[in-house]
């Protein structure tokens, strides 16, 4: 028998209540990314905020149409942990953002100290980056064995820091992220990261999963909503957006206004793709 839905939390138990653009600096107002029209029509209407009433708030849209510009510098100005190659404060890849994560005012009804952000492209310089830490530390713990080979009194106190940041490690990745397959780390680290309480802001997590492997990500998502944790995620997947209760926010039409998944053009493409595939694809071929 299927588990029974939990409700969503109430408004007041999320921890991001509501975002709002200022005008950005007049020499910025036509460059990008303030002239996306998504974004330019958020500052022109500044007693309409983006509002979050639900745990999980679904970013759905065209390629190019703001998606990932909005949900990075979030990001930015909510000042969370990258899970990148790179700390945040220190991704030039997040440099086009900085000017318009200044202008968004962030209003909380609890903010918390948990969570991070992440872009799918960003894993494998995550993975090298905990894969380079890793090694570096086990350095560490074989200088401490040779520096105080001759006191065996006061070794273990030396090996203390380096080994637990060691066993932390292989605690939430067992081998190492690069010891699985893309899919199966990227899951994988979605289950170590979570915890209860946190804020997460996610651009396309399902690039790297198959079907299967995204049931299980919506699985531990729902899982941590019930811990009070908030999720904003950016995706094109229809598995995702069917989260229950979910806030799904259309980018399309140059304004964000709330959509229902049954209206999604995604859904309805893949529903009518995987029902009547030859029909796609007869009029593909005779394109060609």
């Amino acid at each position: 028998m299927a588990k029974k839905v939990t409700q969503p939390l109430s408004t007041s138990r999320l921890h991001l209540r509501s975002v709002t653009l200022r005008l950005p600096p007049e020499r910025l107002a036509d460059r990008f990314p303030f002239d996306i029209p998504v974004i330019r029509a958020l500052q022109e209407n500044p007693a309409q905020p983006l509002e979050f009433d639900q745990p999980v708030t679904i970013f759905v849209g065209e390629n190019g149409s703001g998606k990932s510009t909005l949900i990075e510098a979030l990001a930015c100005a909510a000042s969370l942990p990258v899970v990148g190659s790179e700390d945040g404060n220190r991704d030039q890849s997040l440099a086009h953002v900085r000017p318009l994560a200044d202008c968004l005012r962030l209003t909380w009804n609890r903010r918390s100290h948990r969570g991070f952000f992440l872009r799918a492209e960003d894993f494998f310089g995550y993975a090298r980056r905990m894969s380079r830490l890793r090694q570096e530390l086990e350095e560490e713990l074989r200088t401490v064995d040779r520096e105080y080979a001759d006191r065996p009194e006061a070794i273990d106190y030396a090996r203390m820091p380096y080994q637990n940041e060691l066993s932390g490690i292989r605690q939430r990745y067992g081998e190492g992220l690069d010891h699985a397959s893309h899919g199966e780390a990227f899951l994988r680290l979605f289950q170590s990261r979570f915890v209860p309480n946190g804020l997460y802001l996610l651009d396309e997590p399902e690039a790297p999963l198959s079907p299967v492997r995204q049931l299980a990500l919506l699985a531990t998502i729902h899982s941590m909503v019930r811990q009070e944790a908030q999720f904003v995620i950016a995706t094109h997947s229809p598995i995702l957006m069917a989260y229950p209760g979910a806030h799904l926010l259309s980018f399309d039409n140059d304004r964000l206004h709330r959509v229902q998944y049954a209206d999604l053009e995604h859904v309805n493409i893949t529903r009518d793709f995987l029902n009547n595939p030859q029909a796609y694809l007869r009029q593909l071929i005779s394109e060609d």
